[in-house]
Protein backbone atom coordinates (compact mmCIF):
# COMPACT_ATOMS: atom_id res chain seq x y z
CA UNK A 1 0.00 0.00 0.00
CA UNK A 2 1.11 3.55 -0.81
CA UNK A 3 -0.15 6.49 1.22
CA UNK A 4 -0.10 9.87 -0.53
CA UNK A 5 -0.28 13.04 1.54
CA UNK A 6 -1.15 16.53 0.33
CA UNK A 7 0.99 18.96 2.35
CA UNK A 8 -0.15 22.16 0.64
CA UNK A 9 -2.46 24.00 3.05
CA UNK A 10 -2.67 27.36 1.29
CA UNK A 11 -6.01 29.16 1.39
CA UNK A 12 -8.11 29.25 -0.75
CA UNK A 13 -7.41 25.55 -1.22
CA UNK A 14 -6.19 24.31 -4.58
CA UNK A 15 -6.80 20.67 -5.45
CA UNK A 16 -3.51 18.71 -5.65
CA UNK A 17 -3.68 17.78 -9.31
CA UNK A 18 -0.29 16.05 -9.32
CA UNK A 19 -1.25 13.84 -6.39
CA UNK A 20 -4.53 13.03 -8.15
CA UNK A 21 -2.66 11.91 -11.28
CA UNK A 22 -0.07 9.89 -9.31
CA UNK A 23 -2.74 8.14 -7.26
CA UNK A 24 -4.70 7.30 -10.41
CA UNK A 25 -1.63 5.81 -12.07
CA UNK A 26 -0.75 3.71 -9.01
CA UNK A 27 -4.31 2.40 -8.74
CA UNK A 28 -4.29 1.49 -12.43
CA UNK A 29 -1.11 -0.53 -11.75
CA UNK A 30 -2.93 -2.55 -9.11
CA UNK A 31 -1.43 -0.81 -6.07
CA UNK A 32 -3.65 0.06 -3.12
CA UNK A 33 -3.55 3.80 -2.47
CA UNK A 34 -4.61 5.78 0.57
CA UNK A 35 -5.01 9.57 0.56
CA UNK A 36 -4.42 11.94 3.47
CA UNK A 37 -5.37 15.49 2.54
CA UNK A 38 -4.06 17.91 5.15
CA UNK A 39 -5.48 20.86 3.23
CA UNK A 40 -9.02 19.69 4.00
CA UNK A 41 -8.27 18.84 7.62
CA UNK A 42 -9.17 21.02 10.60
CA UNK A 43 -6.50 19.29 12.68
CA UNK A 44 -3.66 17.97 10.47
CA UNK A 45 -1.75 16.34 13.37
CA UNK A 46 -4.78 14.38 14.52
CA UNK A 47 -5.65 13.46 10.93
CA UNK A 48 -2.19 11.93 10.49
CA UNK A 49 -2.37 10.07 13.81
CA UNK A 50 -5.83 8.67 13.12
CA UNK A 51 -4.87 7.57 9.63
CA UNK A 52 -1.68 5.76 10.63
CA UNK A 53 -3.41 4.15 13.60
CA UNK A 54 -5.66 2.42 11.08
CA UNK A 55 -3.23 1.89 8.18
CA UNK A 56 0.29 0.53 7.72
CA UNK A 57 1.55 1.62 4.30
CA UNK A 58 4.78 0.36 2.76
CA UNK A 59 5.59 3.77 1.29
CA UNK A 60 4.49 7.30 2.23
CA UNK A 61 4.53 9.95 -0.50
CA UNK A 62 4.30 13.67 0.23
CA UNK A 63 3.29 16.16 -2.44
CA UNK A 64 5.12 19.51 -2.17
CA UNK A 65 3.78 22.11 -4.58
CA UNK A 66 5.50 25.38 -3.60
CA UNK A 67 8.77 26.08 -1.79
CA UNK A 68 7.53 29.57 -0.85
CA UNK A 69 4.78 32.05 -1.64
CA UNK A 70 6.86 33.62 -4.46
CA UNK A 71 6.07 37.20 -3.34
CA UNK A 72 8.31 39.95 -2.06
CA UNK A 73 8.28 41.20 0.62
CA UNK A 74 6.13 38.52 2.27
CA UNK A 75 8.83 35.95 1.35
CA UNK A 76 7.23 33.09 3.25
CA UNK A 77 9.19 29.84 3.01
CA UNK A 78 7.14 26.63 3.13
CA UNK A 79 10.07 24.21 3.50
CA UNK A 80 10.24 24.32 7.34
CA UNK A 81 6.57 23.37 7.44
CA UNK A 82 7.29 20.36 5.23
CA UNK A 83 10.08 19.30 7.58
CA UNK A 84 7.68 19.55 10.52
CA UNK A 85 5.18 17.27 8.79
CA UNK A 86 7.91 14.72 8.08
CA UNK A 87 8.99 14.79 11.74
CA UNK A 88 5.41 14.03 12.80
CA UNK A 89 5.13 11.17 10.32
CA UNK A 90 8.42 9.68 11.54
CA UNK A 91 6.95 9.39 15.04
CA UNK A 92 3.96 7.36 13.91
CA UNK A 93 5.26 5.11 11.10
CA UNK A 94 8.52 3.50 10.05
CA UNK A 95 7.54 3.42 6.37
CA UNK A 96 10.01 5.15 4.01
CA UNK A 97 9.05 8.68 3.00
CA UNK A 98 9.27 9.98 -0.56
CA UNK A 99 8.79 13.58 -1.71
CA UNK A 100 7.50 14.83 -5.04
CA UNK A 101 5.77 17.73 -6.72
CA UNK A 102 6.78 20.83 -8.65
CA UNK A 103 8.20 22.64 -5.64
CA UNK A 104 10.25 19.64 -4.65
CA UNK A 105 11.60 19.09 -8.16
CA UNK A 106 13.01 22.62 -8.33
CA UNK A 107 15.31 22.10 -5.33
CA UNK A 108 15.22 18.33 -4.97
CA UNK A 109 18.58 17.50 -3.39
CA UNK A 110 18.51 20.53 -1.09
CA UNK A 111 15.07 19.60 0.22
CA UNK A 112 16.08 15.98 0.78
CA UNK A 113 19.03 17.19 2.86
CA UNK A 114 16.93 19.70 4.79
CA UNK A 115 14.02 17.38 5.59
CA UNK A 116 15.93 14.08 5.80
CA UNK A 117 13.30 12.33 3.68
CA UNK A 118 14.31 8.89 2.41
CA UNK A 119 13.53 9.42 -1.27
CA UNK A 120 12.41 12.04 -3.74
CA UNK A 121 11.15 12.11 -7.32
CA UNK A 122 12.34 14.91 -9.59
CA UNK A 123 9.92 15.24 -12.50
CA UNK A 124 6.85 13.15 -13.30
CA UNK A 125 5.73 10.92 -10.44
CA UNK A 126 3.17 8.70 -12.14
CA UNK A 127 5.52 5.96 -13.33
CA UNK A 128 8.40 6.66 -10.96
CA UNK A 129 6.45 5.88 -7.82
CA UNK A 130 5.24 2.59 -9.28
CA UNK A 131 8.80 1.57 -10.16
CA UNK A 132 10.06 2.55 -6.72
CA UNK A 133 7.26 0.63 -5.00
CA UNK A 134 8.14 -2.47 -7.00
CA UNK A 135 11.86 -2.11 -6.25
CA UNK A 136 11.20 -1.68 -2.53
CA UNK A 137 9.37 -4.98 -2.66
CA UNK A 138 11.96 -6.56 -4.97
CA UNK A 139 15.67 -6.19 -5.68
CA UNK A 140 15.97 -2.54 -4.60
CA UNK A 141 17.66 -1.47 -7.84
CA UNK A 142 17.04 2.18 -7.18
CA UNK A 143 19.36 3.30 -9.96
CA UNK A 144 16.77 2.04 -12.44
CA UNK A 145 14.06 4.48 -11.30
CA UNK A 146 14.13 7.66 -13.41
CA UNK A 147 13.78 10.80 -11.31
CA UNK A 148 14.70 9.14 -8.03
CA UNK A 149 16.76 10.95 -5.41
CA UNK A 150 18.10 8.33 -2.98
CA UNK A 151 20.92 7.48 -0.62
CA UNK A 152 23.69 4.94 -1.16
CA UNK A 153 26.11 4.41 1.70
CA UNK A 154 25.07 7.73 3.16
CA UNK A 155 25.62 9.67 -0.08
CA UNK A 156 22.68 11.28 -1.91
CA UNK A 157 22.42 10.10 -5.48
CA UNK A 158 20.29 11.63 -8.23
CA UNK A 159 19.03 9.66 -11.20
CA UNK A 160 18.16 11.42 -14.44
CA UNK A 161 14.88 13.39 -14.18
CA UNK A 162 11.62 11.57 -14.87
CA UNK A 163 10.49 13.33 -18.03
CA UNK A 164 9.09 10.55 -20.21
CA UNK A 165 8.64 11.49 -23.86
CA UNK A 166 5.18 9.94 -23.98
CA UNK A 167 2.88 11.76 -21.57
CA UNK A 168 -0.16 9.73 -20.61
CA UNK A 169 -2.09 10.72 -17.49
CA UNK A 170 -5.13 9.19 -15.77
CA UNK A 171 -8.37 10.88 -16.77
CA UNK A 172 -10.75 9.67 -14.04
CA UNK A 173 -9.73 12.28 -11.43
CA UNK A 174 -11.36 10.33 -8.61
CA UNK A 175 -8.54 9.98 -6.05
CA UNK A 176 -8.91 13.47 -4.58
CA UNK A 177 -12.08 15.11 -3.25
CA UNK A 178 -12.30 17.51 -6.16
CA UNK A 179 -15.90 18.46 -5.39
CA UNK A 180 -14.96 19.88 -1.99
CA UNK A 181 -12.01 21.70 -3.53
CA UNK A 182 -14.29 23.18 -6.15
CA UNK A 183 -16.68 24.45 -3.48
CA UNK A 184 -13.90 25.90 -1.32
CA UNK A 185 -11.40 26.83 -4.04
CA UNK A 186 -13.61 27.94 -6.90
CA UNK A 187 -11.82 25.99 -9.65
CA UNK A 188 -10.06 22.73 -10.48
CA UNK A 189 -6.93 22.19 -12.54
CA UNK A 190 -6.13 20.21 -15.65
CA UNK A 191 -2.89 19.76 -17.61
CA UNK A 192 -2.69 19.58 -21.40
CA UNK A 193 1.09 19.13 -21.51
CA UNK A 194 4.29 19.28 -19.49
CA UNK A 195 7.66 20.86 -20.10
CA UNK A 196 8.63 24.21 -21.59
CA UNK A 197 11.16 25.01 -24.32
CA UNK A 198 11.15 28.78 -23.73
CA UNK A 199 14.26 30.58 -22.51
CA UNK A 200 12.89 33.01 -19.89
CA UNK A 201 15.72 33.87 -17.52
CA UNK A 202 13.72 33.49 -14.30
CA UNK A 203 11.43 30.50 -14.81
CA UNK A 204 11.77 27.27 -12.83
CA UNK A 205 9.22 25.30 -14.87
CA UNK A 206 11.91 23.67 -17.06
CA UNK A 207 13.65 22.51 -13.86
CA UNK A 208 10.52 20.71 -12.70
CA UNK A 209 8.99 19.52 -15.97
CA UNK A 210 11.77 19.51 -18.54
CA UNK A 211 12.91 21.67 -21.44
CA UNK A 212 10.86 19.92 -24.11
CA UNK A 213 7.12 20.14 -24.68
CA UNK A 214 5.54 16.79 -23.85
CA UNK A 215 2.00 16.85 -25.18
CA UNK A 216 -1.08 14.95 -24.08
CA UNK A 217 -3.55 13.48 -26.53
CA UNK A 218 -6.39 16.00 -27.01
CA UNK A 219 -8.89 13.15 -26.73
CA UNK A 220 -7.56 12.28 -23.25
CA UNK A 221 -7.79 15.93 -22.23
CA UNK A 222 -11.42 16.13 -23.34
CA UNK A 223 -12.19 12.84 -21.53
CA UNK A 224 -10.79 14.30 -18.34
CA UNK A 225 -12.75 17.53 -18.75
CA UNK A 226 -15.93 15.51 -19.31
CA UNK A 227 -15.28 13.44 -16.19
CA UNK A 228 -14.84 16.57 -14.07
CA UNK A 229 -17.93 18.15 -15.62
CA UNK A 230 -19.94 15.04 -14.80
CA UNK A 231 -18.99 15.54 -11.13
CA UNK A 232 -20.40 19.07 -11.24
CA UNK A 233 -17.07 20.85 -11.77
CA UNK A 234 -17.72 23.32 -14.57
CA UNK A 235 -14.84 25.81 -14.04
CA UNK A 236 -11.30 24.68 -14.82
CA UNK A 237 -7.88 26.29 -14.79
CA UNK A 238 -5.33 24.86 -17.20
CA UNK A 239 -2.10 24.39 -15.26
CA UNK A 240 0.22 24.53 -18.27
CA UNK A 241 3.05 27.04 -18.12
CA UNK A 242 1.88 28.47 -21.45
CA UNK A 243 -1.17 26.85 -23.09
CA UNK A 244 -0.29 28.14 -26.58
CA UNK A 245 3.23 26.67 -26.68
CA UNK A 246 3.08 24.97 -29.12
CA UNK A 247 0.25 26.80 -30.82
CA UNK A 248 -1.00 23.88 -32.93
CA UNK A 249 -1.44 21.63 -29.91
CA UNK A 250 -3.51 24.30 -28.15
CA UNK A 251 -5.68 24.59 -31.26
CA UNK A 252 -6.08 20.79 -31.44
CA UNK A 253 -7.20 20.68 -27.81
CA UNK A 254 -9.83 23.33 -28.53
CA UNK A 255 -10.94 21.47 -31.65
CA UNK A 256 -11.57 18.33 -29.59
CA UNK A 257 -13.45 20.24 -26.90
CA UNK A 258 -15.53 21.88 -29.62
CA UNK A 259 -16.17 18.56 -31.37
CA UNK A 260 -17.83 17.44 -28.15
CA UNK A 261 -19.56 20.83 -27.61
CA UNK A 262 -18.03 21.10 -24.13
CA UNK A 263 -17.83 24.86 -24.37
CA UNK A 264 -21.59 25.05 -23.84
CA UNK A 265 -21.27 23.91 -20.22
CA UNK A 266 -17.62 24.37 -19.32
CA UNK A 267 -15.73 27.56 -18.46
CA UNK A 268 -11.97 27.61 -18.25
CA UNK A 269 -9.00 29.91 -17.75
CA UNK A 270 -5.41 29.54 -18.82
CA UNK A 271 -1.90 30.98 -18.76
CA UNK A 272 -0.48 31.95 -22.15
CA UNK A 273 2.54 33.44 -23.82
CA UNK A 274 1.77 36.68 -25.66
CA UNK A 275 2.84 35.07 -28.94
CA UNK A 276 1.75 33.09 -30.85
CA UNK A 277 -1.86 34.24 -30.59
CA UNK A 278 -4.12 34.87 -33.56
CA UNK A 279 -7.76 35.19 -34.62
CA UNK A 280 -8.17 31.50 -35.36
CA UNK A 281 -6.81 30.33 -32.00
CA UNK A 282 -8.70 33.00 -30.06
CA UNK A 283 -11.97 32.03 -31.74
CA UNK A 284 -11.43 28.33 -31.11
CA UNK A 285 -10.60 28.97 -27.45
CA UNK A 286 -13.67 31.11 -26.88
CA UNK A 287 -15.96 28.56 -28.51
CA UNK A 288 -14.38 25.80 -26.40
CA UNK A 289 -15.29 27.61 -23.19
CA UNK A 290 -12.27 29.80 -22.43
CA UNK A 291 -13.40 32.89 -20.53
CA UNK A 292 -10.09 34.33 -19.35
CA UNK A 293 -6.39 34.43 -20.22
CA UNK A 294 -3.47 35.44 -18.02
CA UNK A 295 -0.63 36.49 -20.32
CA UNK A 296 3.05 36.38 -19.35
CA UNK A 297 3.61 40.00 -20.34
CA UNK A 298 6.54 40.79 -18.02
CA UNK A 299 7.11 44.28 -19.43
CA UNK A 300 6.31 46.70 -22.24
CA UNK A 301 9.85 48.06 -22.30
CA UNK A 302 11.86 46.76 -25.27
CA UNK A 303 15.06 46.58 -23.22
CA UNK A 304 13.42 44.62 -20.40
CA UNK A 305 11.68 42.22 -22.79
CA UNK A 306 15.09 41.52 -24.30
CA UNK A 307 16.59 41.00 -20.83
CA UNK A 308 13.84 38.57 -19.88
CA UNK A 309 14.29 36.78 -23.25
CA UNK A 310 10.70 37.34 -24.23
CA UNK A 311 9.98 36.97 -27.97
CA UNK A 312 7.03 39.36 -27.99
CA UNK A 313 6.97 43.11 -28.55
CA UNK A 314 4.80 45.66 -26.79
CA UNK A 315 2.54 45.84 -29.86
CA UNK A 316 1.91 42.10 -29.40
CA UNK A 317 0.53 42.90 -25.95
CA UNK A 318 -1.93 45.32 -27.55
CA UNK A 319 -2.92 42.70 -30.12
CA UNK A 320 -3.51 40.10 -27.41
CA UNK A 321 -5.87 42.43 -25.55
CA UNK A 322 -7.78 43.23 -28.77
CA UNK A 323 -8.19 39.53 -29.61
CA UNK A 324 -9.53 38.77 -26.14
CA UNK A 325 -11.98 41.65 -26.36
CA UNK A 326 -13.18 40.52 -29.79
CA UNK A 327 -13.79 36.99 -28.49
CA UNK A 328 -15.40 37.84 -25.15
CA UNK A 329 -12.53 36.61 -22.99
CA UNK A 330 -11.28 38.50 -19.96
CA UNK A 331 -7.59 39.35 -20.05
CA UNK A 332 -4.91 39.82 -17.44
CA UNK A 333 -1.33 40.81 -18.14
CA UNK A 334 1.22 39.72 -15.56
CA UNK A 335 4.14 42.11 -15.23
CA UNK A 336 7.48 41.29 -13.68
CA UNK A 337 9.10 44.48 -12.46
CA UNK A 338 12.56 45.07 -11.04
CA UNK A 339 14.75 42.75 -13.09
CA UNK A 340 18.32 43.42 -14.24
CA UNK A 341 18.50 46.81 -15.93
CA UNK A 342 15.08 47.99 -14.73
CA UNK A 343 14.89 51.75 -14.15
CA UNK A 344 12.14 54.17 -13.10
CA UNK A 345 11.77 55.07 -16.79
CA UNK A 346 11.33 51.48 -18.02
CA UNK A 347 8.68 50.90 -15.34
CA UNK A 348 6.96 54.17 -16.23
CA UNK A 349 6.94 53.17 -19.91
CA UNK A 350 5.46 49.77 -19.06
CA UNK A 351 2.70 51.01 -16.79
CA UNK A 352 1.77 53.82 -19.16
CA UNK A 353 1.47 51.39 -22.06
CA UNK A 354 -0.58 48.88 -20.07
CA UNK A 355 -3.00 51.63 -19.13
CA UNK A 356 -3.24 52.57 -22.79
CA UNK A 357 -4.09 49.08 -24.07
CA UNK A 358 -6.50 48.58 -21.14
CA UNK A 359 -6.59 44.91 -20.14
CA UNK A 360 -9.18 43.93 -17.54
CA UNK A 361 -6.40 43.76 -14.96
CA UNK A 362 -2.63 43.66 -14.63
CA UNK A 363 -0.37 42.18 -11.99
CA UNK A 364 2.46 44.54 -11.04
CA UNK A 365 4.70 42.02 -9.26
CA UNK A 366 7.89 43.58 -7.96
CA UNK A 367 10.97 41.43 -7.54
CA UNK A 368 12.33 38.45 -9.45
CA UNK A 369 12.42 35.23 -7.44
CA UNK A 370 15.85 33.67 -7.97
CA UNK A 371 15.66 29.92 -8.51
CA UNK A 372 18.80 27.81 -8.59
CA UNK A 373 20.17 26.68 -11.96
CA UNK A 374 18.41 29.48 -13.86
CA UNK A 375 19.90 32.27 -15.94
CA UNK A 376 18.66 34.66 -13.26
CA UNK A 377 21.00 33.02 -10.75
CA UNK A 378 23.90 33.35 -13.19
CA UNK A 379 23.18 37.04 -13.78
CA UNK A 380 22.98 37.78 -10.07
CA UNK A 381 26.19 35.85 -9.39
CA UNK A 382 28.00 37.69 -12.19
CA UNK A 383 27.45 40.97 -10.35
CA UNK A 384 29.67 39.87 -7.48
CA UNK A 385 29.04 38.15 -4.13
CA UNK A 386 25.27 37.87 -3.62
CA UNK A 387 25.68 38.59 0.09
CA UNK A 388 26.73 42.16 -0.72
CA UNK A 389 24.84 42.63 -4.00
CA UNK A 390 22.59 45.71 -3.57
CA UNK A 391 20.08 44.20 -6.01
CA UNK A 392 19.41 41.20 -3.75
CA UNK A 393 16.50 41.30 -1.31
CA UNK A 394 16.03 38.67 1.41
CA UNK A 395 14.74 38.30 4.95
CA UNK A 396 17.41 35.98 6.31
CA UNK A 397 21.02 36.52 7.28
CA UNK A 398 24.27 34.72 6.53
CA UNK A 399 25.16 33.19 3.20
CA UNK A 400 22.68 33.42 0.35
CA UNK A 401 20.67 30.19 0.18
CA UNK A 402 18.34 29.89 -2.82
CA UNK A 403 16.25 27.29 -1.00
CA UNK A 404 15.07 30.31 1.00
CA UNK A 405 13.09 33.16 -0.64
CA UNK A 406 15.67 35.35 -2.40
CA UNK A 407 14.68 38.13 -4.78
CA UNK A 408 16.29 40.51 -7.25
CA UNK A 409 15.13 44.14 -7.42
CA UNK A 410 17.18 46.60 -9.45
CA UNK A 411 18.92 49.07 -7.14
CA UNK A 412 18.15 51.80 -9.69
CA UNK A 413 14.56 51.82 -8.38
CA UNK A 414 15.69 53.39 -5.11
CA UNK A 415 15.00 52.63 -1.47
CA UNK A 416 11.25 52.18 -1.82
CA UNK A 417 10.54 50.66 -5.25
CA UNK A 418 7.02 49.61 -4.27
CA UNK A 419 6.05 53.24 -3.65
CA UNK A 420 7.57 54.17 -7.01
CA UNK A 421 5.38 51.60 -8.75
CA UNK A 422 2.25 52.56 -6.83
CA UNK A 423 2.78 56.24 -7.60
CA UNK A 424 2.98 55.40 -11.30
CA UNK A 425 -0.15 53.25 -11.09
CA UNK A 426 -1.83 56.24 -9.42
CA UNK A 427 -4.79 54.35 -7.97
CA UNK A 428 -5.81 52.56 -11.18
CA UNK A 429 -7.90 49.68 -9.82
CA UNK A 430 -7.01 47.46 -12.77
CA UNK A 431 -3.54 46.98 -11.29
CA UNK A 432 -2.64 44.62 -8.47
CA UNK A 433 -0.02 46.77 -6.78
CA UNK A 434 3.15 45.43 -5.15
CA UNK A 435 3.33 45.09 -1.39
CA UNK A 436 5.40 47.65 0.47
CA UNK A 437 8.39 46.67 2.57
CA UNK A 438 8.30 50.03 4.32
CA UNK A 439 6.16 50.83 7.35
CA UNK A 440 3.54 52.76 5.38
CA UNK A 441 0.45 51.13 6.94
CA UNK A 442 -1.05 50.60 3.49
CA UNK A 443 -3.50 47.67 3.10
CA UNK A 444 -2.14 45.04 0.69
CA UNK A 445 -3.57 45.35 -2.81
CA UNK A 446 -1.42 42.73 -4.54
CA UNK A 447 -2.51 39.35 -5.87
CA UNK A 448 -0.80 37.07 -3.38
CA UNK A 449 -3.39 34.32 -3.20
CA UNK A 450 -1.95 32.66 -0.07
CA UNK A 451 -4.28 33.20 2.91
CA UNK A 452 -6.25 35.79 0.96
CA UNK A 453 -9.34 36.19 3.13
CA UNK A 454 -11.24 38.38 0.64
CA UNK A 455 -10.76 35.74 -2.02
CA UNK A 456 -11.77 32.88 0.26
CA UNK A 457 -14.91 34.72 1.37
CA UNK A 458 -15.93 35.47 -2.22
CA UNK A 459 -15.58 31.79 -3.15
CA UNK A 460 -17.59 30.80 -0.08
CA UNK A 461 -20.32 33.11 -1.36
CA UNK A 462 -20.37 31.45 -4.78
CA UNK A 463 -17.61 33.08 -6.82
CA UNK A 464 -15.92 30.75 -9.29
CA UNK A 465 -12.98 31.15 -11.66
CA UNK A 466 -9.35 32.19 -11.81
CA UNK A 467 -8.35 34.07 -8.68
CA UNK A 468 -7.28 37.16 -10.60
CA UNK A 469 -10.73 37.32 -12.19
CA UNK A 470 -12.52 36.95 -8.85
CA UNK A 471 -10.40 39.70 -7.29
CA UNK A 472 -10.99 41.88 -10.37
CA UNK A 473 -14.74 41.57 -9.90
CA UNK A 474 -14.45 42.38 -6.19
CA UNK A 475 -12.78 45.65 -7.20
CA UNK A 476 -15.54 46.45 -9.64
CA UNK A 477 -13.24 46.37 -12.66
Amino acid sequence: MITLINTNTMTPPIAPIGLDYVAGAAKAAGIEVGIVDLCLSDDPSKTLEDYFDANSPELVGLSFRNIDDCFWPSAQSLVPGLADIIDKIRKITSAPIILGGVGFSICAEQIIKYTQADFGIRGDGEQAIILLYNELNGKKRFEKVDGLIWRHNGIIRSNKPAWPKHLSLPVNRDAVDNITYFKKGGQCGLETKRGCNRQCIYCADPLAKGIKNRLRNPSDIADEAENLLAKGIDVLHLCDAEFNIPRNHAYSVCEELNRRSLGKNLRWYTYMAVVPFDDELAGAMSKAGCVGINFTGDSASPSMLETYRQPHLKDDLASAVRLCRANNMKVMIDLLLGGPGETPQTIADTISFIKQISPDCAGASLGIKIYPHTEMERIAASEGPMETNPNIRRKYTGSVDLLKPTFYISKALGENPAKLVRDLIAGDKRFFEPMSEAAENIPPTDHNYNDNTDLAEAIKNGARGAYWDILRKLRGC
